[in-house]
């Protein structure tokens, strides 16, 4: 029995798709709030700061001028580097063997995610991923050169096409809504998945909207004789 797929590639959004970073963004957003005179989210409304860059959340959240969450931004990002950028990161149960089986059928496979790139790469290698990856695109360390979800679906599919992949059939996995906008931009599809931080009309717009990985496993992998 051979697998295959109808997908000629696949791009990962990471935050609320791949791993479950909500224990450790909560506590730098506690930290970086407090430190600029706001009060600290609840973990009920991480939904708000999960998936979107953060340079526009703590605009949009919290009323930052531009200049103000620039300057948070940097301040939140320095947390994140003294706690370590895979402390209290977890993967979703049966996305690491998804991935691996992915790579296995011979799809090429990238990350697509407004995460800081570094971060981006950092967790990959954690938890064994990067091994299956032909790209690993992210946000510029300032997010704001390269931040916006169109730009970085772009991006990784450059580079995926810069290292042979076929792109003629992408599909990007994602749980926000600047995903499906993201994507959009691009002409790609979405399957959106309902285990990150979102509400339910985010799913708007996606091909498909999956709310477990065996369900995923379906769309992104067919069984031969």
């Amino acid at each position: 029995m051979t697998t295959s797929s109808p997908w000629s590639c696949v791009l990962w959004d990471v935050d609320g798709t791949i791993v479950d970073a909500s224990v450790g963004i909560l506590s730098r957003l506690d930290r970086c709030l407090t430190h600029f005179g706001y009060a600290a989210p609840t973990r009920a409304e991480l939904v708000h700061w999960i998936g979107p860059p953060m340079y526009d959340s703590f605009q949009k959240n919290v009323g930052m001028t531009p200049e103000q969450a620039t300057e948070a931004v940097a301040y939140y990002r320095a947390l994140g580097k003294a706690d370590g950028y895979t402390a209290n990161v977890e993967l979703y149960p049966g996305v690491g063997e998804l991935i691996a089986d992915v790579a296995a059928a011979g799809i090429a496979q990238a990350t697509a995610s407004s995460k800081p790139e570094v971060q981006v790469v950092a967790l990959m290698e954690h938890f064994g991923l990067s091994e299956h990856m032909q790209a690993m695109a992210g946000a510029t360390p300032d997010e704001m050169t390269l931040a916006t979800k169109a730009d970085i679906v772009a991006e990784a599919l450059r580079r995926l096409k810069a290292a042979g992949a076929d792109t003629s059939r992408p599909v990007l996995i994602g749980d926000r809504h600047h995903d499906v906008d993201g994507a959009a931009a691009n002409g790609v599809p979405v399957i959106f998945v309902r285990w990150g931080f979102s509400w339910p009309h985010e799913s708007e717009g996606a091909q498909a909207a999956v709310d477990t990985m065996a369900e995923l496993r379906r769309l992104l992998l067919t069984a031969e004789v």
